[in-house]
């Protein structure tokens, strides 16, 4: 069998920038276990897979190295990347129907914009387990789908070299660090060893967590962001009310065949 493979570099216009991903176009889906292995096979953050749907949209899902994940902001931009470009698609705006609801991703300018959930976190207890792993305390830690560990300083954040077996018993998706940047509005990291990610060098949904966090503490809205893992991703970014947008580039890498 035959299937289109693209690997796309989210949030980024650099060759050795953001974060990969690979992106499948189906007519129908693959059996999970097939999808699962493409995924672990291929290597990157994560793969995604759509198909159309009825309604001229689009069904999408995607895999880490290790499981299916509920959301992924940088596969799903790539994905509307290969939408645009190359399924012939002359909307402005297209939508994907998820184990998350529906994501819209529009064109904006040379940059791709994707219409995500907001999901404010709620202030949390850790485990004294979770700054031991991390290897320096949080000034605050607050919940919702994922860990969001506000530091002081953009320093504290890249200094963080944190334990990943020991992170990997914390019983969530993923950790993200932040802390006001001096470029930018805010900085953060992303750690995801539960799923077979050590740390993501670009984390569209993690957005999802500091947009209405920076937003609230800047009082603004529009805000600019940098994910300081060793690759780097940029994001521009919106919090407009019950949902954020979550602006970034896409460089292609690779455009080919998958032998299965």
């Amino acid at each position: 069998m035959r299937i289109p493979f693209l690997h796309l570099n989210a949030f980024t216009t650099r060759l050795e920038g953001g974060n990969g991903a690979g992106v499948c176009p189906l007519e129908r889906w693959l059996p999970a276990r097939v999808m699962q292995r493409i995924a672990a096979e291929r290597g990157l953050a994560e793969t995604a897979f759509f198909v159309p749907d009825k309604r001229g949209d689009f069904k999408i899902r995607w895999f880490s190295p290790a499981v299916e994940i509920n959301l992924c902001g940088h596969a799903t931009l790539a994905s509307a990347h290969v939408v645009f470009a190359y399924l012939g698609f002359r909307k402005r705006a297209v939508k994907f129907h998820s184990r998350s609801g529906p994501l819209t991703v529009f064109r904006d300018g040379r940059r791709l914009t994707l219409d995500f959930p907001s999901l404010p976190g709620q202030p949390y207890t850790p485990p004294k387990l979770l700054a031991r792993a991390l290897g320096k305390r949080p000034r605050e830690v607050l919940r919702a789908s994922d860990l969001l560990c506000v530091y002081d300083k953009e320093s504290d954040v890249r200094a963080l070299a944190p334990d990943f077996a020991m992170l990997a018993r914390v019983n969530v998706r993923g950790v993200i660090v932040t802390a006001r940047g001096r470029k930018v509005d805010y900085v953060s990291r992303f750690f995801g060893p539960r799923v077979g990610i050590p740390e993501d060098p670009a984390t569209g949904s993690a957005h999802c967590m500091l947009i209405p966090y920076w937003s609230r503490r800047l009082r603004r809205t529009k805000l600019t962001a940098y994910q300081a893992s060793p690759r780097g991703a940029e994001f521009w970014c919106e919090d407009v009310g019950e949902r954020v947008h979550i602006s970034g580039h896409v460089r292609e890498v690779l455009v080919g065949t998958l032998l299965l």
